[in-house]
């Protein structure tokens, strides 16, 4: 069915990152989800393959191979370590911001160094007290000559102690038109860090806080204008926050089915293999008959991102529908290992704890029914994938194009990048 929407390229891109996935990530899972901390040096390896430069210009030292490129690179990552699929998809999802409303030089400074994975972007919105409601931040931006002073503090922010540089939308005027974005780098002055807390899942993933007091930003670094921070948040919330975290339960799911078919050919129970049983066979029909949806709804919702076409509706399914129905698998799976499924030397149940924290970012299911709700009415707010479509179009395929590049040029802040990737711990 997916050889609807990808083609050869796409195929023996999936194929690398498979490969790449089973000899460099299988390995560390366990070390990972003993130490359920935040994995540095694999989160690196990964960035160097020049993943998560999916979608930045070839003109950038990106790959340009588009959305559904992007897509397989995450699930192939998310089949073996969902941590390591929400990893690369943050980090695409921080990439979103400067590919959006980011001036030539901003463009420039960045985005070769992000392709190259010297640079592992964030994106920061969500505030302790309006969660989800963007326009109830207060965290603010107040312009003092040639920089911006942000007070605040951000939670949530996926990659959050690996990021180089933090896309931090605060407020710098009242009502909604008064919201910006800022282009904040690690380290600098008033910025800090908060510890890592031990989440259910996803581990050697970190979603963490980012406090701001009195952290000096140069005007320059201002995306867009002031009072764009809302169409920042919101364009890449839609545009790669959906598809990515959709990415993400889609690898999960495959990883599901490929488990739950393996152990039913094991596992015997009176004197056959589980498999030979026909409740469990209508079970595993379920799981693959939702895997197959989940799959249509996901490659289709980004080949028409890639084409340049109205698809903010299916990037709302695809979240939904792939959410869902990878939580949905992984409680049949759960039933089917029955007690087997209770026990960390069995990976079900690392993918039930994973699929779940794919629920709530960009939208819980609720939310993505509300828009869609709005979208029959017609009472939507415009279309991101309309109004940004030549940002978001995939570029036309030449040679090799598509490919994980060999090497791409480090930017302007590269080497800087490097040295301070390279002091820190590993997880």
């Amino acid at each position: 069915m997916h050889r609807y929407f990808t083609d050869q390229r796409h195929e023996a891109l999936r194929r690398r990152v498979r490969e790449f996935a089973e000899r460099e990530v299988r390995p560390r899972i366990a070390e990972m989800e003993a130490a359920r901390t935040v994995c540095h040096d694999l989160s690196r390896l990964i960035a160097r393959q020049g993943w998560i430069g999916a979608t930045v210009h070839r003109a950038y030292g990106g790959m340009g191979a588009g959305h559904l490129a992007k897509t397989l690179i995450i699930e192939e990552l998310a089949r073996v370590s969902g941590a390591m699929g929400a990893m690369v998809q943050a980090s695409q999802l921080g990439a979103a911001k400067i590919i959006h409303f980011g001036t030539e030089e901003q463009k420039k400074t960045w985005l070769p160094a992000i392709a190259s994975g010297d640079c592992l972007p964030t994106i920061a919105v969500t505030e302790p007290q309006s969660g989800g409601h963007v326009l109830g931040m207060t965290g603010t931006a107040v312009r003092d000559g040639g920089d911006y002073v942000l007070n605040g503090r951000k939670i949530y922010v996926g990659n959050s102690h690996v990021g180089d540089l933090h896309g931090v939308v605060m407020r710098t005027s009242e009502g909604p038109a008064g919201l910006s974005a800022f282009l904040v780098e690690a380290g600098s002055p008033g910025l800090r860090v908060g510890g890592q807390r031990p989440a259910m899942g996803l581990h050697g993933f970190g979603f963490g806080e980012l406090f701001f007091d009195d952290c000096r930003v140069p005007a320059a670094n201002l995306l867009g204008r002031e009072g764009d921070g809302l169409s920042v948040a919101y364009s890449s919330s839609v545009l790669y926050g959906r598809p990515n975290l959709t990415a993400v339960s889609l690898g999960i799911h495959q990883a599901v089915l490929d488990e739950t078919a393996r152990f039913c050919t094991e596992r015997e129970r009176y004197g056959k293999p589980l498999s030979a049983l026909g409740n469990i066979k209508i079970k595993l029909g379920r799981i693959q008959s939702r895997l197959l949806t989940a799959r249509l709804a996901a490659y289709h919702a980004v080949h028409l991102l890639d084409q340049g076409a109205p698809c903010d509706a299916e990037l709302m399914n695809a979240k939904l529908v792939n959410v869902e129905t990878a939580l949905e698998s992984a409680r049949d799976a759960m039933d089917i290992h029955a007690a087997c499924g209770l026990f960390t030397d069995r990976p079900v149940e690392r993918y039930l704890r994973d699929a779940h924290h794919i629920f709530a970012p960009a939208g819980t299911s609720d939310v993505q029914l509300l828009r869609l709700g709005e979208l029959a009415l017609g009472t939507a707010k415009g279309e991101w994938s309309s109004r940004l479509s030549d940002l978001v179009r995939k570029e036309p395929a030449e040679d090799g194009a598509g490919g994980v590049p060999e090497s791409a040029p480090a930017g302007r802040h590269g080497s800087v990048l490097r040295e301070r990737a390279e002091l820190r711990p590993t997880g």
